[in-house]
């Protein structure tokens, strides 16, 4: 029996993506965030701040399952719908509301997932981490944005507060391109939650042409996916007269079409790639990993903070993973260890690791996901690497208090 001294305060989580639903890695990555705080903090400790704007996509089971997991930890939620497009004004009042919470508490940690909690700060009873998974640097060309990001980074940091590096990639862009201080970056590696105890997804039926066989490649449908250049790789390889199967490209949006969709979906007509566009987001979309026809995953980006995909991958131990050398890709898909990778922006390098892909034999295929399996486990432990970073920042929050 060991009894500790009491300690009080409170950790605040305010987010937006990922709450009501996820139609990224961004979601995916904050809903696990908080599934571990609810494993990792002692009970009554945990309060969850969200706003569901205007576009954020819904999922009525996904918010029960982790409705469901924050009671369990006697979570705190403050829940608000804003119904408004302005996207400034969701993420002022998004702040508001933090800032309503913390008023009062004596002791707290302040943790800003996405980038509309930038703005926030740390003073002499808030710890503060900010957790951005991309910067305006990277996803867009406004200037006034990148300032902004900035400025709001450098008076974080500045008021005592810390920035969370999720790989080795963007622990040197936030240091080199944004001139954060080394000391002020905590490395806490994006990774998944490796018991987690969600209900699996049933996968969707797959397209009849893909039942004999098929490549996947699926996220945001935005041109920095890189899936244009992926059905260019797709056409070098029909030219080179090569067997490719059926791609399954997902390129997914919450809501109407989209000009990119509809783009890709004209591409894919006017070429003789044979392929399938999936437009919907669903989650059950990953649940295709795990078909046994399943040939490759394909990661065709052209800017990558992190990667998500390939470790879902590693977990349901599909492969081999193909992936472009953007970002934060090659921290997890090693040139013949655990994939193969090519030049982002590239269809001709890309078309020559597919076709590595597409050659492996059995036993060199059982390799290459035995070897994503163990990168996982080893560096990709989500609820391991969040417990080191909040005993970093903040450890009085871990502390339990009474009989353990």
């Amino acid at each position: 029996m060991l009894i500790e001294p009491s300690v009080t305060g409170k950790v605040v989580v305010a987010l937006q993506d990922g709450f009501y639903g996820a139609s990224s890695g961004s979601g995916f990555s904050n809903r696990d965030f908080l599934i571990a705080l609810t494993r990792l903090l002692p009970p009554d400790r945990l309060v969850v701040v969200s706003v569901r704007g205007y576009s954020d996509p819904i999922d009525p089971f996904w918010t029960a399952q982790l409705l469901k997991s924050l009671r369990r930890a006697k979570a705190q939620t403050v829940l608000v719908n804003h119904c408004g497009e302005d996207s400034a004004h969701g993420r002022d009042l998004l702040t508001e509301m933090v800032a309503s919470v913390v008023s009062g508490e004596d002791r707290c940690l302040v943790v800003g997932l996405d980038r509309s909690l930038l703005g926030l700060a740390a003073d002499d009873n808030r710890d503060l981490l900010l957790v951005p998974r991309s910067t305006a640097a990277l996803t867009c060309a406004d200037l006034s944005e990148i300032i902004w990001e900035r400025d709001c980074l450098h008076t974080a940091v500045k008021s005592g507060g810390h920035v969370v590096a999720i790989s080795d990639f963007m622990r040197r862009h936030l240091r080199d391109d944004y001139g954060l201080p080394g000391d002020a970056l905590v490395v806490m590696p994006n990774g998944l939650l490796l018991d987690d105890d969600a209900p699996s997804e049933q996968a969707n039926a797959l397209p009849r042409p893909a039942e004999e066989g098929f490549l996947l490649s699926h996220g945001r449908a935005v041109p920095d996916k890189g899936f244009e250049d992926l059905l260019a790789a797709l056409e070098i390889l029909r030219s080179r007269r090569v067997p490719v199967p059926h791609l399954v490209l997902a390129a997914t949006a919450p809501g109407p079409t989209t000009a990119y969709q509809r783009h890709l979906a004209r591409v894919i007509e006017d070429s003789h790639v044979d392929a399938t566009l999936v437009t919907e987001f669903n989650p059950r979309i990953r649940a295709w990993m795990s078909s046994p026809v399943l040939r490759g995953i394909v990661v065709p980006s052209r800017r990558e903070p992190f990667g998500r995909i390939p470790l879902e991958a590693f977990a349901a131990g599909a492969g081999p993973v193909i992936a472009t050398r953007a970002g934060g890709l090659p921290e997890t898909v090693v040139d013949g260890c655990t994939g193969f990778t090519a030049e982002p922006h590239d269809p001709a390098s890309l078309a020559d690791a597919i076709h590595r892909g597409l050659t492996v034999t059995p036993s060199e295929r059982v390799h290459l996901v035995k070897a994503g399996g163990a990168l996982l486990h080893e560096r990709h432990d989500y609820l391991a690497n969040i417990q080191a970073a909040l005993a970093a920042v903040a450890p009085w929050a871990l502390s339990w208090s009474g009989v353990r």
